[in-house]
């Protein structure tokens, strides 16, 4: 059974799509830690109803990388899971880590790395968007490219509506690469 250690800033929409299906029985892995830069992340709440440790890191504090790398390390985790981790993971956190930090991006890269991929797609006006799964490494969605999914854009989509659509197959990519991962 591979070890897994989730970082999340937010809802933890993602870390919940994989427990589920490990719940399920579908993935040969245990989440070990849940680790979130933000005090009030619905992802740490998720954690604690699930008995599996929640850690809040002060990502404001300056020793914060420092401090997220030995905690990590302390896991000894096979993967590293970013599921909506908001920050970029420091070089020394990717070479620690070479090969096993996973992210998922919604949107097909290369196309619309960081911030607000889903509105970059609409105002480039393509017509697919949808999401990928990475490595990480030392640039911003730079890293390989494990597997995509497709989303139609529908000319009436807002920001949001295409938002919503992409994260549904996020919910479906993310666990379904985690499982491959784990086996």
């Amino acid at each position: 059974m591979k070890r897994l250690v989730v970082l999340a800033s937010g809802r933890g929409s993602n870390f919940k799509a994989i427990l589920d299906e490990i719940k399920a029985g579908n993935i040969n892995g245990e989440i070990v830690a849940v680790i979130s830069d933000h005090h009030d992340a619905k992802a740490l709440d998720i954690a604690r109803e699930n008995e599996i440790e929640a850690i809040f890191g002060n990502g404001k504090a300056p020793e914060y990388n420092d401090w997220l790398l030995g905690t990590v390390k302390t896991y000894e985790p096979d993967y590293i899971l970013l599921a909506g981790y908001m920050r970029i993971v420091p070089k020394a956190f990717v070479e620690a880590f070479a090969g096993r930090i996973i992210n998922i991006h919604p949107a097909l890269l290369p196309s619309f790395k960081g911030l607000h991929g889903q509105r970059q797609a609409l105002e480039y006006g393509v017509k697919i968007a949808g999401c990928t799964v990475h490595y990480v490494d030392e640039g911003m969605d730079t890293g390989r490219i494990i597997a995509q999914r497709a989303v139609e854009v529908k000319d009436d989509d807002t920001e949001e509506t295409l938002s919503a659509r992409i994260l549904e197959q996020e919910h479906k990519l993310y666990p379904a690469v985690v499982k491959a991962l784990c086996e």
